[in-house]
């Protein structure tokens, strides 16, 4: 059953991968839209103001108009109506009225002599009292106190109103000394089409702005990008290994002087690899030199020590008692020497990239058996091998990866020496455990390095520190891996991940070593 929390964390996940996806990725597309932004917001601004001033000055000049023009007819012509004015009259004047250039339908209102109210219209079906606020009507008809501010009891007033989407203005005011209340109704549709045209011009106007600002932007983002964009490639290249990357650096902008920084890291970057080149290719030579002079007097050392140890194992006992500790101390290190000498001269190999494979198919379970026999390790090792499994693989390497592993096990941990077989997928998997007190986690990270030796959580190897090393190569040439890590139970364990050669990877192999040859030839 699913959990409300499961459910909230989903929910989360997918909000954060929406958001990610809404993302800008491109420095244009930011460039463009950020220039679209600002334009949109200035054009719209600047619209926004000229419709408005525009449609207060529009409004204000047609009403302005209209209420003079009802004022001015109020007074020539509602004045000069009687008292007691009949509805014709009132009918005839407001037909007057509503005739001046202004276009706006008039309603008078007068007083019958019994009481009530008589109304004349000049246009009945545009025009009733009906459509009159009522607020516009009492503050018309409300007498004020005359003042020294205010002289006259009666005033003009006026509010706009719309009816079924038609803008009106409506004005009113009664006749002073006495007369009917006037009311005027004026259509502002033309100035509302006005303004309505206007509005669309300024969104057209606002429309091209954009699609100007976004051609604008574009070409601000290719000026600006185009360096940019070959700074990358450079950048791309030189992290390939390219060196001689160089840009061509024209103007005196920031972007040029940051070409000319690059020029100038870009050299000083392939002067110093090419210095680094030329010492490790000396210290390889050397070392490769030094390897080989140092074979010649080993091998005749070698020979001697030999003899020396027969010596010592012979049953006449020919050698001084006193000396014996000093001769097998001559022999030990003549040993351990010859070893160094080797594995210095295979890790030449490694490092010039002459080192190849030589691929065969191999028996896993008596490949491993053949170490440990050659190695006189039988019964110190126990393995967990299944028969018939067979891999193609370098067996001359693969014999160096596990002397290696299997020693290391048997100096630092001590046996008996557990090694399992095993295939996952597409690779074989070799593990080799010891059960001594495991690797401290600050030596894990320095296992395969070289010439490095335990501390003294573990006995000092007698060894020259090559050897976890040079397994480790092995593994790579392979495309394979060693990983070194504590088993739960105790001890450490060693783990050797190799794949599955076929006959194409051992054909690609031979033409990898065919052009290789025909480089140094």
């Amino acid at each position: 059953m699913t959990k409300p929390q499961d459910k909230l964390r989903g929910w989360a996940a997918a909000r954060k991968a929406i958001l990610a996806g809404l993302r800008f990725t491109s420095l244009r597309l930011r460039l463009v839209v950020v220039f679209g932004l600002v334009a949109l917001t200035a054009a719209v601004s600047a619209s926004g103001i000229a419709y408005w001033l525009n449609r207060e000055a529009v409004l204000t000049r047609a009403q302005d108009a209209a209420l003079k023009d009802f004022r001015q007819q109020m007074q020539n012509r509602a004045g000069a109506l009687p008292a007691d004015a009949s509805q014709d009259e009132l009918q005839a004047t407001a037909e007057q009225m509503a005739n001046s250039g202004q276009r706006y339908s008039v309603l008078l209102v007068g007083e019958k002599k019994g009481g009530g109210q008589i109304v004349g219209y000049s246009d009945l079906d545009a025009f009733t009292l009906a459509k009159v606020p009522r607020s516009l009507q009492e503050a018309v008809t409300e007498k004020q106190p005359l003042t020294s501010g205010n002289k006259s009891p009666y005033h003009l007033y006026w509010q706009r109103t719309v009816n079924h989407g038609t803008p009106y203005l409506v004005g009113g005011a009664t006749v002073i000394g006495g007369g009917p209340t006037g009311y005027m109704l004026k259509s502002l549709e033309p100035e509302a089409k006005d303004l309505s045209s206007l509005g669309w011009s300024l969104a057209i106007a606002t429309g091209l702005a954009l699609i100007g600002s976004a051609l604008l932007a574009q070409a601000a983002a290719t000026t600006v990008l185009k360096p940019v964009h070959r700074l990358g490639v450079a950048a791309r290249r030189l992290g390939e290994g390219k060196l001689d990357t160089r840009l061509r650096v024209s103007g005196t902008d920031e972007l040029a002087d940051l070409s000319r920084t690059f020029n100038k890291t870009a050299e000083n970057l392939e002067k110093k690899v090419a210095d680094m080149s030329a010492r490790e290719e000396a210290s390889r030579r050397f070392v490769a030199d030094m390897s080989h002079e140092l074979r010649t007097p080993l091998t005749a050392i070698t020979a001697v020590t030999e003899v020396l140890e027969e010596e010592l194992d012979a049953e006449t006992g020919s050698v001084d008692p006193m000396i014996e500790p000093a001769v097998r101390l001559v022999v030990s290190e003549t040993r351990r020497l010859n070893d160094l000498v080797e594995n210095l001269m295979e890790v030449t190999r490694f490092d010039a990239g002459t080192a190849r494979l030589v691929l065969d198919d191999v028996d896993i379970a008596d490949q491993i058996t053949a170490c440990i026999d050659a190695r006189a390790w039988l019964d110190a090792v126990e393995l967990d091998a299944e028969r018939g499994i067979t891999v193609r693989l370098d067996p001359r390497r693969l014999d160096v990866i596990l002397a290696n592993l299997i020693g290391n096990a048997l100096k630092h941990g001590g046996s008996p020496v557990e090694v399992s077989v095993r295939l996952a997928d597409t690779k074989l998997v070799i593990s080799v455990r010891d059960h001594g007190p495991g690797i401290p986690e600050d030596v894990l990270p320095h296992v395969f390095d070289r010439f490095y030796k335990a501390s003294a959580s573990r006995p000092r190897s007698e060894g020259s520190g090559l050897g976890l090393s040079i397994a480790l190569e092995n593994a790579h040439i392979h495309g394979g891996e060693i990983t070194a890590a504590n088993s739960p139970e105790g001890g450490a364990v060693f783990t050797l991940w190799l794949p599955q050669h076929d006959e194409a990877d051992d054909e690609a192999a031979a033409e990898d070593d065919e052009r290789a040859e025909g480089g140094q030839a």
